[in-house]
């Protein structure tokens, strides 16, 4: 038995792979939030099922609640364009959701981040780091 277009096991290696690309832009992006002096304090944190918060990291007295985009070249949408308000507003409540449950927020508030991250056919990726998004 084969499985067409659009099929389970077809899906099942593109869903694999977009899980792949997301766990290595991650990587990426907290490895550029380090190299700028910020302290990754967790990733990948969920909040029941309301959501998750990709990177969550201290910037000095500042909270950073920072959400990955990973995109390959040439495809529809840029990563820096992928936080919609109604994305910016679920994050905002992941964001006081976490500080509630790690003692409050810190002096200097909670900033929400946005990494976009464009893997290109050849050479380097490319990682831009958007501060205060919403």
């Amino acid at each position: 038995m084969t499985v067409g277009a659009g099929g389970g096991a077809d899906m099942s290696t593109r869903n694999a792979q977009r899980s792949a690309m997301g766990r290595y832009g991650e990587d990426l992006a907290a490895r550029r939030l380090a190299d700028a002096g910020m302290t990754v304090l967790e990733r990948n944190w969920r909040s029941g099922r309301t959501g998750e918060i990709d990177i969550v990291a201290r910037d000095g007295d500042v909270l950073v609640v920072c959400e990955v985009k990973t995109r390959r070249a040439g495809t529809f949408q840029h990563p820096m364009a992928a936080v919609p308000p109604t994305k910016a507003e679920r994050l905002r409540g992941l964001a006081e959701r976490w500080a509630q449950e790690h003692g409050g927020a810190p002096p200097g508030g909670i900033r929400i981040d946005l990494v976009g991250i464009l893997l290109p056919d050849r050479g380097a990726p490319v990682v831009e780091h958007a501060r205060g998004v919403a």
